[in-house]
């Protein structure tokens, strides 16, 4: 079995990418085949030629709120930084926060948009999050936080501060408005544009979308050296009635479900494709070597941090050497990493 350790490589700063390629679909595009190991050297526009008639490509198509709020201690001013992970009820939050912290701390937000916002810390949940109560809800909240609230740029991102386009950057094109729920991008999906995929749906390929509320699951690091002890945290999934049929009928056409990005994956594998009725659950799938794919055929993703779950998950579809080797490759050849990287084909 796997230990942490084994999934460590070294990466030079420079390769990890600091802004997006712009156009989206410009990026580098690794193709990996599992089966021989073959790599080829391709950029993003090329997929549709390694797309099929009868192949099914599933997207992701949460959105990203701007979940990163800067405030201050009500009392000393002292700064505070409050990440909003997720909704527990009508106006409290599970948050990460940074700063000198304790139960009953209220915190104000105050800028030249709004001044009425404030929070009050009521819980430590004990596992790095906090609950924390505001004093708006519903609309007035969102209608705050989409004016004060930044982005959540991963810290490898390394800017003096955000460039007015990452809101848009940060962001898929085909993010439905009525998913809004991810406090990270599914980042596998920024290199398709609006052209390419009808170039692909004329290619005789069927796309459905799929949701999963992007958490601290998908990015939490492993903080154990045995791997199949991670306990990953839960995040929210939705799978319609419609997609699960799509599933079922590419599988007995034998044509191929194709996954974007690992949050797609993980929420097709944690599906149950018994049952063609719409879905909405928890998951908290853990995949790494050794796992057997029910779903997925293959994946479209980014290059993943050293030591991550996501590079777990991909040495899983692929064999480890194959995967080892590809970014290797991706290393000599000055691929861009991470969320604003280029992409990997595994087919």
């Amino acid at each position: 079995m796997y230990s942490v350790s084994d999934f460590d490589y070294h990466l030079p700063l420079e390769l990890i990418a600091q802004k997006p390629i712009r156009p989206r679909d410009h990026s580098r595009l690794l193709l990996l085949n599992k089966k021989t190991g073959a790599l080829e050297h391709r950029y993003f526009y090329d997929l549709v030629d390694y797309l099929k008639p009868g192949d099914l490509l599933v997207l992701n198509n949460s959105k990203v709120f701007p979940a990163r709020l800067i405030g201050q201690k009500k009392e000393t001013g002292g700064a505070v930084e409050v990440f909003l992970h997720h909704k527990l009820s009508k106006n409290v939050w599970e948050c990460l926060l940074k700063g000198k912290i304790n139960e009953g701390l209220v915190i104000k937000f105050t800028n030249k948009f709004f001044q009425g916002l404030e929070a009050k810390v009521v819980e430590n949940n004990n596992d790095g999050t906090w609950q924390v109560k505001f004093n708006l809800s519903g609309q007035k909240f969102w209608s705050v936080i989409n004016k004060i609230g930044q982005v959540p740029l991963p810290p490898y991102i390394k800017r003096n501060s955000q460039l007015v386009s990452d809101k848009n950057s940060y962001q898929t094109v085909f993010a439905d408005n009525h998913r809004v729920g991810s406090v990270a991008a599914p980042t596998a999906g920024f290199h398709f544009t609006k052209s390419l995929l009808k170039k692909i749906r004329a290619r005789g390929v069927k796309i459905r979308y799929v949701t999963l509320h992007v958490g601290l699951g998908t990015f939490a690091p492993v903080k154990t050296e045995k791997i199949r002890e991670h306990k990953m945290h839960r995040e929210l999934a939705a799978v319609s009635s419609k997609t699960i049929r799509d599933i079922l009928n590419t599988k007995k056409a034998g044509g191929r479900v194709i996954a974007v990005g690992t949050t797609s994956c993980r929420t097709l594998e944690s599906a149950n494709l018994e049952k063609p009725a719409d879905q909405t659950f928890w998951t908290d799938i853990f995949i790494y070597p050794g796992y057997k794919f029910k779903v997925v055929d293959a994946l479209i993703t980014n290059f993943h941090l050293p030591k991550s779950t996501l590079l777990m998950l991909v040495s899983a579809l692929a064999d480890k050497p194959a995967i080892d080797r590809a970014y290797q490759e991706a290393i000599s050849e000055k691929y861009r990493f991470f969320s604003y990287g280029d992409a990997m084909f595994i087919y």
